[in-house]
């Protein structure tokens, strides 16, 4: 269990009591959003890469056709053997170990880019960002990922997150909106910014999709929400779903902050 006084009011959570459901409705991240970071020179061919907090394996598995040699961590043991079998069933060489992002033990300067997607607010940014910036090599880049959806542009993210916040009160993931992206202050004494790119992109989801992303959410299932609780939120959600079309999109925002290693 995580618990973070900045993140859900306190209230703990574990992403591996969600792993199956993280490994079928997780892996949603669109073309455009892959083809963004293969255009900023990140994650292709000839770069070993490391992915914190890297859950089911989704960026190393949708980026493995690029070329790069990739290493992902994880905290939850469930993540990783589900990011294992999908590897394994796809064919893919890829390295995965159980360690939190604050715990990581790699030589200096073995990497030439690390990534953090959807995961860089759960670190303790004083003890990751030095190890970092200590095991990238020189100019060596450090990409910050994040993409969700914007409930006051979709009707159904909007009444979906009032079913979250109904069997989770203490969720804090609800609510997000456009942001500027600049040179964060965590930054500036390891790193420059080389790129701070904003888009927004349409997801498609079916009825099951959206439920099961839902699902697999901080706020329901890898909350510590008990079973009778998370069993009445399905419940719930599936009857309001039946009210929306079999299959919809969702306009998603997405951030990508490239930065790069500072020499020293």
């Amino acid at each position: 269990m995580i618990v973070n006084p900045d993140i859900d009011n306190g209230r703990a959570f574990d992403w591996g009591r969600v792993s199956e459901d993280y490994a079928r409705y997780r892996d949603i991240y669109p073309e455009a959003f892959y083809q963004k970071m293969i255009e900023l020179g990140l994650c292709t061919r000839g770069q070993r890469v490391l992915d914190l907090g890297t859950g089911t394996g989704v960026l190393p598995r949708n980026l493995y056709r690029f070329g790069a040699r990739f290493t992902g961590v994880d905290i939850a043991e469930n993540q990783i053997a589900q990011a294992r079998r999908l590897a394994r069933e796809a064919g893919m060489d890829i390295d995965f170990a159980v360690s939190s992002a604050e715990e990581i033990d790699f030589p200096a300067q073995s990497f030439d880019v690390v990534t953090a997607c959807q995961c860089f607010m759960y670190f303790n940014k004083a003890v990751v960002l030095p190890k970092i910036h200590r095991i990238l090599k020189k100019d060596g880049h450090f990409c910050v990922l994040f993409m969700a959806w914007l409930p006051e542009e979709s009707e159904i993210a909007r009444a979906s997150e009032k079913l979250v916040l109904k069997y989770n009160p203490s969720w804090s993931g609800g609510g997000m909106q456009r942001y500027a992206l600049g040179t964060p202050e965590w930054s500036k004494e390891l790193f420059t910014v080389d790129d701070a790119v904003t888009f927004d992109v349409d997801v498609s989801f079916t009825r099951e999709s959206w439920h099961g992303r839902i699902k697999a959410c901080r706020g329901i299932g890898a909350s510590s929400l008990t079973a009778e609780q998370i069993a009445a939120f399905e419940k719930e959600h599936i009857a309001f779903l039946q009210t929306v079309p079999e299959t919809f999109s969702v306009l998603h925002y997405v951030t990508i902050l490239n930065l790069r290693k500072r020499a020293g």
